[in-house]
């Protein structure tokens, strides 16, 4: 398949503004569910786009081509929410109008994850229409992930039909021909913060120095849980499991920190951040300030705010228990907080980490399948981010494979998202190929 082949019809996808943050684009998000349940159709499947509590799930299956009732199942998930584009200033073409240049498709949503979801239902329909599809493969996939959602969670908790296997492409390469499973993905609490101090904003020359100033009772506050020398404090730590010598081994065989951080213009946040990398990145859980807001931040004005407001998120290690935290994380924040400040703390979303049994049969067969589509056999790292879909496919048992054609320049959740245009069709043979060593489970 070329990019004449399936330019227009990927383009079609990524042309729907599925942002979910934002309400006024709901009828957006289901008009992308919808697109992917006509593709499961087009495979000659069924497949039908659920109101699951109020979050669109779509939900089908493209049976073998022969011997379904015997043949494996393997269940694949990818979402079809996006994150919102802006700054829209920063971007050099419009982020949702597909713009080919050089050797990137630009777009919103091309790497994570429409683009790549596409691969998926792209070569399950390709096998399925030439009657050589040797698996049965269920799709399940949601609208909502960007906002930390949990209906395709509750909807596999559910679910009794289940899956020999599932797999996911939301991930990255390490580098251009170096392809990787994750084997583990951290979890996630997110958090909003209010601080008020007061029944109104006060005159700074009058009251400053006497009146308590919310935003900065907000940052005095924050500073307790903040990380040192690269660690939080030891209640947020509970249960951090710490790297096997395989994984310290095979972590050496990835691009050096100083790297990472560089390809990205990144400024290490201290003099071990580049050295402890893949540590900080995967294995220990990391606490940020996603948003901050007080006062007036932009025009000039000499007033004590009242109120400040915060969202926070701390990425959890794998093993780590989310509510566990969630509890130590609002106990720290109150003793930290100054007399006579009231602190809102609303839990707005929570997901657990997840690990992948690397020497599951499933796994084993993905390697060989990417070494022979791919030419590489895939590194077996832990991933940095959130799927909380993971772990719930753990707990039903389903090996997953977790990994994906972005490279760590796709500038996922940044302006001029791209994905390498050759990896559309080395992405759509390496699904194909998944599925035919996986009917050997």
């Amino acid at each position: 398949m070329s990019a004449a082949d399936w330019y227009d019809e990927l383009s079609e996808f990524l042309r729907i503004e599925s942002v979910s943050a934002d309400p006024a684009h709901a009828p957006e998000v289901l008009a992308a569910g919808e697109w992917v349940c006509r593709l499961v159709r087009e495979a000659g499947g069924e497949c039908e786009l659920r109101n699951w509590h109020g979050q669109p799930l779509a939900i089908g299956e493209v049976r073998a081509s022969a011997d379904p009732e015997n043949a494996p199942t393997v269940l694949c998930y990818g979402h079809f929410d996006v994150q919102p584009p802006d700054p829209l200033e920063l971007w050099d073409s419009l982020p949702f109008e597909p713009e080919i240049r050089g050797e990137y498709l630009y777009a919103r949503g091309v790497a994570d994850d429409k683009g790549q979801l596409y691969l998926l239902l792209a070569a399950a329909r390709e096998l399925a229409q030439a009657g050589r599809l040797p698996v049965n493969v269920r799709f399940a996939c949601d609208g909502e992930e960007e906002t930390g959602g949990h209906s395709i969670v509750e909807y596999l908790t559910a679910d009794e039909r289940g899956a020999e296997a599932a797999v996911i492409f939301d991930s990255e390469m390490i580098a251009p021909g170096r392809p990787a499973f994750n084997v583990a993905t951290r979890g996630l609490v997110y958090f909003h913060l209010i601080m008020r101090t007061g029944g109104r904003d006060l005159h700074s020359g009058l009251f400053g120095g006497a009146a308590l100033n919310a935003g900065n009772a907000l940052i005095k506050t924050l500073a307790g849980v903040t990380a040192v020398d690269g660690r939080l404090v030891e209640p947020l730590r509970k249960g951090v499991v710490p790297p096997t010598d395989d994984e310290l081994a095979g972590w050496r065989e990835l691009p050096a920190g100083a790297e990472a951080l560089a390809d990205q213009r990144a400024r290490p946040v201290d003099g071990r951040a580049a050295e402890e990398f893949y540590l900080r990145t995967t294995a220990e859980p990391a606490l940020d300030v996603n948003g901050i807001e007080s006062g007036s931040p932009h025009a000039q004005k000499t007033v004590l705010p009242v109120r400040a407001d915060a969202n926070v998120s701390i990425r959890l290690a794998p093993e780590q228990d989310p509510a566990e935290i969630a509890r130590e994380f609002e106990r720290l924040l109150r003793e930290s907080a100054p007399a006579g400040a009231d602190l809102e703390v609303e839990l707005l979303s929570s997901a657990p980490p997840a690990l992948v049994p690397p020497d599951a049969p499933a796994i084993q067969l993905g390697l060989r399948a990417f070494e022979r589509a791919v030419g590489a056999r895939p590194a077996l790292v832990r991933s940095g981010g959130t799927l909380p879909i993971v772990a719930a496919l753990a707990e039903k048992g389903i090996p997953t494979i977790i990994t994906g054609f972005s490279l760590p320049d796709a500038n996922i959740h940044s302006p001029n998202e791209r994905l390498r245009v050759e990896y559309v069709d080395l992405g759509i043979a390496a699904a194909r190929a998944l599925f035919e060593e996986l009917a050997g489970l």
